[in-house]
């Protein structure tokens, strides 16, 4: 006697206490675990970027470009997985923003960020002398808890900022604390340059006696039984000491304030200026550590706020301004009731198709299912955020069909006489395997972008994993507990007819009267989808194309650009008359603004602006959603009336560029790229739906050169390196020193007075020492004016010029880029040798995605084969499973015109993981199919019969699956992938009950048809 095989179904029933305790234990685990995940507004991804800043006090930028950039960029070319090298260098300072592949394993960036320190470090000696880089390491980081500290001068705040980032960085949960806006405090001794030159004093003998006296020394230390150190009086501590610092002189000995004015002051010009609501502020930015859990962090930073407030000097405020876990929280929130609402309505469906008892039963699986997921997501590190929420919502039409499948199988054994052990043990010896092959079939579909090598499919990765885990979980549960639960729950039929698998008797006989039909016409209906499957794929054109949507944040972002080269001072002009329009706004919660630097990165997708004195950037945090777009469209009103350029944009969900239409020409050659971009400007400009263009060069701008007469030099024994230095203390001025006193510090600065900083034409005044005393700057030349490009971008050593533009509302930048893509390969044929024109923005991001997605399709399909033939053992078979996934496109493509909606990255995950249902459904149809065949039915009987059988759980499964994404419709980030799957499985559903019947009758017709329908 053969032993019998084991059945897990069947041992389940037989070990009822066992399997009861494992539900309750899951059950409790599961929700414990899923109440305490953690909750972020979206899931991390890797930033694949870095910026190396490099300075050279008075060098051009094509100097910096030749003697630091250059040997930076030769060193650093052989750093795995580069991608670009892309530099802009103005007067004194470059920045070289290193960007890795896309592909670049996440795992090896922080490798490869330490190999690029070590190269930088290798650089560096053989920098010119004054040449210095430097790192930016904090580049990644995300400060989504940003707070103001307010007050009438900068001095002020400092001290006490520095004492709130001493107090957050206790707070468990925190990572990183940023203070951005100080402005270092200075005492500023102005030299009057006619004394000084009548006093014979040198300027180096100046400022030499003032460093001498800022200088911390000691006596020594004397042993009298204790250590008593000795100190040596005449250091400098406050305004009044600097003034009597003695300086000798041929006529006798002077005071500093003889020939100086010592005041308080702050370093003139600053890097940057940071203002809230129009005042002296500084930014506190704090980021979260590693793992944390932003709702508890938000907490406890709350509760050190209101501490800091009640104790803040008058005059003070500290207002948060960014508060990531509200962020989270509505985010989560939100989607949380999203969740259990389609949870409710996928359980309404069970109730209302099955009966109570065969519904409770289905609906038990759910939470069973979701507990174990919740175990593993948090095994794995994942939390609760936009990814992995719309992952469980995906999931949760599919974690019944199982259930379903499992349950109707048990009523039909049970109608038909079996015993309630037999039916249950049935789940796994008829069901299991077809169900774990549409499993993983459903599964594999997600497979590239689980593991795409990008960012972007790091981004949304979750979606194959929390789909993976629920999925395979809810086939566990239908083969081990389902069985169980049907035993204990499923009542007893009292005949045959009664809780079979129909809808209803009626519904039957007319579904069968409508397959019969499809037999006859066979062909015809095989022809009719076939004709709907082509127009869909036309359909496609007609389709807008979006890489992400914008977020429903509600914060705006409004850079400004004045010309390259502009002051800081006349970008602070401009920009508080911008802020003067905005403050009276009542649609306006906060103003922070940036000036000379970008915001702090408070949101992973944002990208903050390099550093640059002719930009500033306006954080704008609106009361809502409606009060965002009224600002945004206040501001655009304006923008015209502004002499700079305004880049309004707001926040994207995932991955963006901060232009979202963009086009680099390069070449060698800087005036041939420059009327190429001037094309390529006024083409966009003339585009419908573009808005802001600029090109990031700007325009040659005047430079002033002091030309020196190399006879008069040598004469008076001087050299131009002393000459520039000495013009360099003068005009900039030189820090000679510092003064300490108690938590704060001043440095000493040496310049010459403002009327003669100010004014080129009294620089000839300037006193120049040389080696036969002090001579006017006059006697060793004479200044001229020519024209340069403040700003030069280069690309892998060539130069770039980027043209880019924003798109108005309601309208794509990929609609943009594919409109005039026939001009722009106009320019492209027309340029000479070694220029070209690339494209960048959200069309490359979003080629780039799909890439890394596509690349990985032909492995893919291949798993999917293997899975397909070890089920089916017939390539024919297969060959119908796989060109059933296409039916899916039809109602998606006439769901996304209908309802106006874009087809981007996220519309493409709902279409790959609606091609894993439609062949999950259609592997389950072709198994019945071979059943009914292998028991004696007829090919058309075994196919009307089977699909009959089929009917209910394909019907019901879309149903759930369609109400649960109704929810999801109305979401910025999901809908269109909601839309794709509603149309898509609404139409496939009953192409599947109809063509798919055809299809296999065409392919798989007996050489003798049968003459009637059995």
């Amino acid at each position: 006697m053969m032993p019998q095989k084991f059945n897990p179904s069947r041992w389940a029933v037989e070990h009822p206490q066992l399997i009861g305790f494992l539900m309750v234990i899951s059950l409790i685990a599961g929700g414990w675990q899923f109440a305490n995940l953690g909750r972020a507004e979206d899931p991390n991804f890797t930033l694949k970027s870095m910026t190396i800043s490099a300075q050279w006090a008075g060098a051009s930028p094509d100097a910096l470009q030749a003697q630091i950039i250059d040997p930076l960029e030769q060193e650093l070319r052989g750093i795995e997985y580069l991608d670009t090298l892309s530099t802009y260098c103005n007067q004194s300072f470059c920045v070289t923003q290193v960007s890795l592949n896309d592909n670049a394993p996440k795992e090896q960036v922080p490798q490869i960020w330490q190999k690029v320190r070590n190269k930088v470090a290798d650089v560096s000696p053989s920098l010119p002398e004054g040449g210095a880089l430097s790192v930016n390491d904090d580049f990644a980081d995300v400060y989504g808890y940003t707070f103001a500290l307010t007050g009438p001068e900068v001095s002020s705040l400092s001290p006490i900022a520095k004492k709130i980032k001493i107090g957050f960085q206790r707070i468990p949960d925190v990572g990183k604390v940023q203070i951005i806006g100080e402005i270092p405090a200075t005492f500023n001794i102005d030299i009057d340059p006619i004394r000084l030159k009548s006093a014979g004093i040198g300027l180096a003998q100046f400022s030499e006696a003032i460093q001498q006296h800022s200088l911390i020394t000691s006596g020594g230390m004397q042993d009298f039984g204790i250590d008593v150190p000795i100190d040596v009086s005449g250091g400098v501590y406050n305004q009044e000491s600097i003034e009597q610092i003695t300086l000798p002189s041929k006529s006798g000995n002077l005071r500093v304030k003889d020939i100086a004015t010592v005041s308080r002051g702050y370093v003139d010009p600053p890097s940057s200026i940071v203002r809230y609501h129009g005042q002296s502020a500084l930014i506190i930015a704090v980021s979260m550590a590693k793992d944390g859990d932003g709702l508890a962090l938000g907490k406890k930073l709350n509760t050190e706020l209101d501490k800091i407030n009640s104790e803040l000097p008058a005059g003070l405020k500290f207002i948060q301004v960014e508060d990531q876990s509200k962020v989270i929280k509505e985010a989560v929130n939100t989607f949380l009731l999203k969740f259990f609402f389609a949870l409710l309505v996928v359980l309404i469906v069970a109730f209302g198709t099955l009966g109570f008892k065969s519904g409770m039963v289905v609906a038990f699986s759910v939470p069973l299912t979701l507990s174990f997921v919740a175990l593993y997501m948090k095994i794995s590190g994942i939390g609760l955020e936009r990814i992995s929420l719309g992952a469980l919502i995906l999931s949760l039409g599919l974690l019944v069909d199982d259930a379903i499948i499992s349950i109707e199988a048990m009523i039909v054994q049970l109608s038909n006489g079996a015993s309630r052990e037999d039916a249950a043990s049935y789940a796994w010896s008829h069901t299991a395997f077809p169900m774990l092959t549409g499993t993983l079939i459903t599964i594999i579909s997600f497979l590239p972008v689980g593991i795409a090598k990008s960012t972007t499919g790091e981004y949304a990765g979750e979606i194959f994993w929390v789909s993976a885990a629920a999925l395979l979980c809810s086939w566990v549960v239908a083969v081990l507990f389902i069985p169980l639960l049907g035993v204990w729950f499923l009542p007893q039929p009292k005949h045959a007819l009664e809780n079979t698998p129909s809808l209803e008797t009626k519904s039957i006989l007319a579904l069968r009267k409508v397959l019969e039909w499809v037999v006859v016409k066979r062909k015809t209906v095989c022809a009719i989808t076939i004709a709907l499957l082509i127009m869909a794929i036309l359909g496609t054109n007609l389709v807008n194309q979006q890489f992400f949507p914008v977020s429903d944040r509600p914060e705006l972002i409004v850079d400004i650009a004045l010309p390259a080269g502009s002051s800081l001072s006349k970008t602070n002009k401009v920009v508080s008359n911008i802020e003067s329009r905005i403050l009276p706004l009542p649609s306006v919660v906060h103003i922070e603004t940036h000036i000379g630097d970008g915001a702090p990165r408070f949101y992973l997708p944002y990208i903050p602006a390099s550093p640059s004195a002719s930009h500033a950037t306006l954080l704008l945090v609106a009361k809502d959603l409606t009060a965002r777009e009224e600002l945004f469209k206040t501001i655009k009103e304006f923008a015209n009336d502004i002499p700079a350029s305004l880049h309004v944009q707001r926040l994207s969900l995932g991955p963006t560029a901060d232009f979202p239409v963009q086009y680099r020409i390069i070449g060698p050659n800087v005036d041939e790229i420059i009327n190429t971009s001037h094309e390529i400007r006024d083409i966009l400009k003339n585009t419908h739906g573009t808005s802001d263009v600029q090109i990031d060069w700007g325009n040659r701008t005047l430079s002033e050169s002091f030309k020196l007469d190399s006879e008069k030099v040598v004469h008076f024994g001087s050299n131009r390196i002393a000459i520039a230095q000495q013009m360099q203390t003068f005009l900039s001025g030189e820090v000679v020193g510092t003064i300490f006193n108690a938590d704060t510090h001043r440095s000493l600065v040496v310049r010459v007075e403002d009327k003669f900083r100010h004014n080129p034409q009294l620089w000839a005044l300037l006193p120049i020492q040389t080696q036969m005393g002090n001579v006017f700057l006059g006697q060793l030349g004479a200044l001229e004016i020519k024209q340069v490009f403040p700003v030069i971008w280069r690309r892998n050593g060539e130069p770039c010029i980027t043209v880019q533009s924003d798109v108005m509302p309601g309208v794509e930048a990929l609609e943009i880029v594919e409109h005039i893509k026939p001009e722009i390969d106009n320019i492209q044929k027309h340029l000479p040798y070694g220029y070209r024109i690339e494209v960048g923005g959200d069309a490359e991001l979003s080629q780039t995605a799909n890439d890394a997605i596509f690349a990985l399709l032909p492995p893919t399909v291949g798993i999917m084969l293997l899975i397909l033939m070890l089920q089916l053992q017939k390539f024919s078979r297969v060959v119908l499973v796989l060109c059933s996934s296409f039916l899916g496109l039809i109602g998606a493509v006439l769901g996304l015109l209908v309802f106006n909606a874009p087809f981007g990255f996220v519309a493409l995950l709902g279409l790959i993981a609606l091609a894993g249902m439609i062949m999950r459904n259609t592997i389950l149809l072709v198994d019945q199919i071979e059943y009914n065949k292998h028991n004696g039915s007829t090919l058309n009987a075994s196919v009307i019969d089977a699909t009959i059988l089929r009917a209910r759980p394909v019907i019901l499964t879309a149903l759930a699956s369609v109400f649960a994404f109704i929810p999801l419709a109305f979401n910025i980030f999901w809908g269109p992938m909601a839309i794709v799957m509603i149309g898509g499985l609404s139409v496939a559903t009953f192409l599947t009950l109809l063509s798919l019947p055809a299809f296999y009758l065409v392919i798989f017709s007996e050489k003798k048809k049968d003459k009637a329908v059995q």
